[in-house]
């Protein structure tokens, strides 16, 4: 019997999605046996929308506490001094190549890999456009992160992953992190940004209740 997916797509660089990696990756270790859990990329960060880091608005900025305060998930001196610094690239197609990567040789922990790719920059104030950053999470998966690296930058990876950009948006999903419950033809919105666990999992039990 084909069981349920759902899909959480986020965006490595969304600092909201950063706050709610807890709340997602507690839900799949509850109900990973009833529900087959996918992680996608969003592409919040591509093409004019790159730039430094520095260039970062101050509305953006002040959501950081925000974002602290309302789950719990801490943004380090390290991640504040990058940010001061102001010289670190911002793009989401590194994160990106390096979850599609990730995926293909270890799709069930792909969930545990894109909140540790968001604790590298958030927590480790690690730069989030380069590869070295992505090789050094996947060593905590056991893999290496020289050979990690190279799988990163292949042409097909670069197309499977614009694809996926353009099935986001093809989904009307503009704002992350948002979680889609799919089962059988049927798909439902089960968060749109920013939702504590609670609220994620009664929205969950009210569509799996008979």
């Amino acid at each position: 019997m084909e069981r349920p997916v759902i899909y959480y797509v986020f965006d490595v660089l969304c600092s909201w999605c950063y706050g709610f990696s807890a709340n997602i990756q507690k839900l799949q270790e509850e109900y990973k046996d009833r529900i087959d859990f996918r992680v996608m990329s969003g592409g919040m960060v591509i093409g004019d929308r790159e730039g430094s880091i520095g260039d970062l608005s101050p509305e953006i900025v002040n959501t950081f506490k925000r974002i602290e305060e309302m789950s719990g998930q801490p943004f380090s001196p390290e991640f504040y001094a990058l940010q001061e610094k102001g010289e670190a690239f911002l793009s989401s197609l590194p994160g990106a190549l390096a979850l599609a990567a990730f995926r293909t040789y270890q799709p069930d922990n792909a969930l545990p890999f894109a909140r540790r790719m968001q604790q590298a920059f958030y927590q480790e104030g690690l730069e989030p456009a380069s590869a070295k950053t992505y090789g050094h999470c996947a060593e905590d998966f056991g893999m290496n992160a020289e050979d990690f690296m190279k799988l990163m930058v292949d042409k097909d990876r670069l197309e499977l992953v614009n694809e996926e950009f353009a099935i986001v948006r093809k989904w009307g999903i503009s704002g992350f992190p948002a979680v889609i419950f799919q089962d059988k033809d049927k798909a439902y919105l089960i968060a749109r940004g920013y939702q504590d666990y609670e609220s994620l999992e009664k929205n969950l039990l009210d569509l799996l209740s008979p």
